[in-house]
């Protein structure tokens, strides 16, 4: 089948399309209803399904010739450690897992946060929560006790589990302290605190709230497999928002579980038995999606790896892991993949490992920028396929779908749209632009499965966030252009939201923070471009009156503060004190001007701007 049928096929008749790709998976209940709308008028996909995922990903396969099939490979640099899990095995620790949550209330429905570090207890707790229908929401393990706390207070999990420590390249991140600070700070008081004790760094169970994970375990029997509707919730998934409040990204079970299955063949061209690594964290919605779930539904194998793709110990470290472990497909960040070039420009450990295996590289979270594209496709003569989505897609929006197709790839463009989803490009009144002009890349609807059904407790948002802008699409927040080919070229944000090493983080939130610092009048934060992480976070605060601490100073507290606040993941380290910011005349701070002026890029002086002058101050700075 050629791309343009599956395409054209999803377009046409899209509820014929999914309902097909839907009958590969082992529903309690088919479903009957493919497409429908709620009372709120947003689209559900097999609403009236009957199912369970942890059953589809596990049991089913244990059920069916799977059972003794590696399942998912733990390989960890950090504590010299690898471990090989069934499915059987694995089917057995998520079943047990599930009956100690059982027992401390955890039913259908409830949530449950996970703050883990990168182990496979991280995994099973996720599928854990599926047998039993409630709702993980994954927070990164380190994250700060703030927005930990606010997430606490959206989410009201009844249970929170974590790790008693993350490891880092050179340090070790105890992290009961920071989720008891969370629960100190948040109004929202959770049942349990159940860790899971590691040797390098233990913690004090001292809460009344605190339980051992292990002890719990023996206490426990396995829990069987709770059905869910396809449109109730599998997980809530936090993402920045352009206010500062993170959004509570919902993903359906149903809708979830059709698109991890599809996308795995189709987008990643990965058989069942096959191994795949998606060199990420599950805090990522690309762990969610390809660590944790969608290599399993299939029935392939799935690598979960603890370590950086340098320094543990090496530039050779991911070449390491796809010898070891016989990898097909390779999926991480640019972020990666520049470290690894910066640290081995000349590529020298790519000749020391047997990567025989290895037959295509995946890219995502951010632009894969046509340098780091071509040192890839030279030194590894493999296709490298770049991916465009988002934490509210779940799966790939566009890509070169190699498992129905291969097409030319093209540096710079993320490909053509997957099927299921009619990309266009508009402008600012929603009317749609030819090819090769850029605009706001929009969907139009009806989504395809696994996209976002809602915010977690607020529709509203929903709907103002992504609907209202142009009715009747979907808005990306990303501008683009689509060339004469069909090809896809994502060029950025439109918000002020920025991508640091495939997170992203709203430069709102981190002037938020700064601006409750006691001695600054009014700040503004942009995203610059950097060679390794993608954007930096660079700071400019005008001071109050009569402010007597130097400017050094000033630059430490503010860094110190934003590090406590959102967490070293934000990587603030630049702030320039400044006599105004460069404002409209009704007051706007022009930050995409200054984020133009910092990036070396072609600027035009806004015919509002109230002051000429505060840009030739910016200007100054940037020199």
């Amino acid at each position: 089948m050629s791309y343009k049928t599956e395409f054209e096929a999803a377009r046409d008749n899209p509820e014929a399309f999914w309902k097909a790709k839907s009958e590969t998976l082992p529903w309690f209940k088919n479903p009957k209803k493919i497409l429908t709308k709620n009372e709120h008028g947003i689209y559900n996909w097999f609403a009236d399904g009957e199912m369970n995922t942890a059953y589809m990903a596990l049991d089913h396969h244990v059920e069916n010739g799977r059972a003794e099939q590696a399942a998912l490979i733990y390989d960890s640099p950090v504590t010299n450690t690898q471990k090989t899990y069934s499915y059987r095995e694995l089917r057995d620790e998520v079943a047990l897992c599930a009956g100690m949550l059982k027992d401390l209330g955890v039913g259908k429905g409830d949530r449950v946060i996970i703050y883990m570090s990168m182990t496979p207890q991280a995994a099973i707790a996720m599928y854990a929560c599926a047998r039993l229908g409630a709702i993980h929401s994954v927070v990164f393990g380190g994250f700060s006790p703030v927005e930990l706390a606010v997430r606490i207070d959206d989410a009201k999990p009844k249970v929170i589990l974590s790790t008693s420590c993350g490891i880092e390249i050179q340090r070790i991140i105890e992290y009961k302290p920071l989720v008891d600070k969370a629960i100190e700070l948040a109004q929202y008081k959770p049942d349990y605190s159940v860790i899971f004790q590691r040797p390098e760094a233990l913690a004090d169970l001292n809460q009344s709230y605190d339980v051992d994970w292990r002890q719990a375990l023996t206490q426990s029997t396995p829990a069987d497999c709770t059905p869910v509707n396809g449109s109730d919730p599998l997980y809530i998934l936090y993402t920045s928002g352009t206010t500062g409040k993170p959004k509570g990204v919902v993903r359906e079970n149903g809708g979830h579980a059709v698109a991890m299955k599809y996308s795995m063949q189709a987008v990643y061209n990965i058989e069942p038995g096959e191994v795949f690594w998606a060199a990420s964290d599950v805090g990522w919605a690309v762990g969610h999606s390809y660590i944790v779930y969608a290599p399993l539904l299939h029935g392939a194998t799935a690598v979960l790896y603890e370590g950086k793709p340098v320094f543990t110990p090496d530039a050779g470290a991911f070449w390491r892991v796809i010898a070891d472990h016989k990898v097909k497909g390779l999926f991480t960040a640019p972020t990666a993949y520049r470290a690894i070039i910066k640290e081995d420009p000349t590529a020298e450990f790519i000749k020391q490992y047997d990567l025989s295996s290895l037959e295509t590289i995946y890219s995502a979270g951010e632009r894969l920028d046509p340098a780091t594209h071509s040192w890839l496709e030279e030194k590894l003569q493999l296709p490298v396929i770049d991916n465009w989505w988002q934490t509210e897609s779940g799966w790939p929006i566009v890509s070169n779908m190699i498992g129905v197709e291969q097409m030319a790839i093209k540096p710079g463009s993320s490909s053509v749209p997957c099927p299921g989803y009619d990309v266009q490009v508009l402008d600012e009144t929603g009317k749609q632009l030819g090819p090769n002009t850029q605009g706001n890349i929009a969907i139009k609807l009806p989504l395809p499965p696994c996209f976002l059904s809602t915010v977690w407790g607020d529709l509203e948002r929903f709907k103002s966030g992504y609907l209202e802008a142009y009715p009747g699409y979907y808005n990306s927040g990303d501008g683009g252009y689509i060339d004469d080919d069909g090809y896809v070229f994502i060029m950025g944000r439109i918000d002020d939201v920025i991508n640091v090493a495939g997170h992203r983080l709203s430069t709102g939130e981190m002037e938020e923070v700064i601006g409750k610092h006691a001695s600054i009048a009014e700040c503004a934060v942009i995203g610059r471009n950097d060679d390794l992480k993608g954007q930096l976070p660079a700071g400019f605060v005008v001071l109050k009156n009569g402010i007597e601490a130097s400017d050094e100073d000033i630059s430490k507290e503010l860094i110190a503060l934003v590090r406590e606040k959102i967490g070293a993941v934000a990587v603030f380290k630049e702030v320039y004190v400044v006599p105004r910011l460069p404002k409209t005349r009704s007051g706007k701070i022009l930050r995409k001007t200054m984020r133009h002026i910092f990036n070396g890029e072609e600027y035009v002086i806004p015919s509002t701007i109230d002051d000429p002058d505060s840009l030739s101050e910016i200007e100054a700075l940037k020199a």
